[in-house]
């Protein structure tokens, strides 16, 4: 029995410092992920354009961003769970249907996205989802990772899913800092909003269902379909 016990008291630590040091390493490929988008809102962005070119520096951007990415899902896939609260399991199934939708339609006359500046100069700036929020995109990215943080309730879930939830918000408030150097942004702003449907409850923009038509409602809600139907063998875990 003490040479059982020896040996129990030899593994403890061995565990206890494998699953700090998984946990390390989800915090240090969060915090380098992280830290590698906010490079684009800082001046430090535009001395890099400068010394590399604006192309030669998307390129490195986005190798960058595809590496600590990757570091950080080998992380999470490795790093223990530690339950935090109850689960809502059926979350995600309800709010991403909506998170796919924004996405989607995000991707059509979006003034907001890097390289539609001239967008800012037309008629009507804000047309199809952009009435409904100006950040369609980042707004899907919220909804996505927030629903999976409060469906998981696990510490390492936060850590995950919690910093696309913070790239996501700070995002769009950087976007509008950069845009309103325009001259022809307070015109933009003054006829849609940050937050969904307020521009349309305070009276500044209306929907036009017309306008959001149905294609790329139909495409967010086939990704939608697709991913659920795959999402066990993808990510190894049910989505419900």
């Amino acid at each position: 029995m003490e040479a059982a016990n020896r040996g129990n008291t030899r593994q403890v630590p061995y565990n206890t410092g494998r699953k700090a040091n998984e946990m390390n390493a989800l915090y240090a490929s969060t915090a380098a992920f992280l830290l590698t988008h906010f490079v684009a809102s800082t001046p430090l962005r535009g001395t890099l354009v400068k010394a590399m070119g604006e192309w030669p520096y998307r390129g490195l951007y986005s190798l960058v961003a595809f590496v600590t990415l990757g570091w950080m899902i080998w992380a999470y896939a490795g790093a223990p769970r530690e339950p935090l609260w109850n689960g809502l399991r059926l979350l995600p199934v309800i709010v991403m249907p909506f998170a796919f939708v924004l996405i989607a339609c995000g991707y059509f006359r979006n003034p907001t996205m890097v390289g539609a500046d001239k967008l800012l100069k037309s008629d009507d700036p804000a047309r199809g989802m952009i009435r409904i929020t100006r950040h369609p995109i980042m707004w899907g990215v919220m909804l996505w990772s927030g629903a999976h943080v409060l469906a998981r309730g696990d510490l390492k879930s936060l850590i995950f899913f919690g910093a696309f939830f913070v790239l996501a918000a700070v995002g769009t408030l950087a976007m509008d800092a950069r845009k309103q150097s325009s001259p022809d942004w307070p015109r933009f702003a003054s006829l849609t909003s940050h937050v969904p449907f307020v521009a349309i409850a305070q009276g500044r923009n209306r929907i036009n269902w017309r306008e959001i038509g149905w294609l790329r409602p139909a495409i967010g809600l086939g990704l939608f379909a697709g991913f659920f139907a795959t999402h066990g063998w993808l990510f190894g875990a049910r989505p419900y």
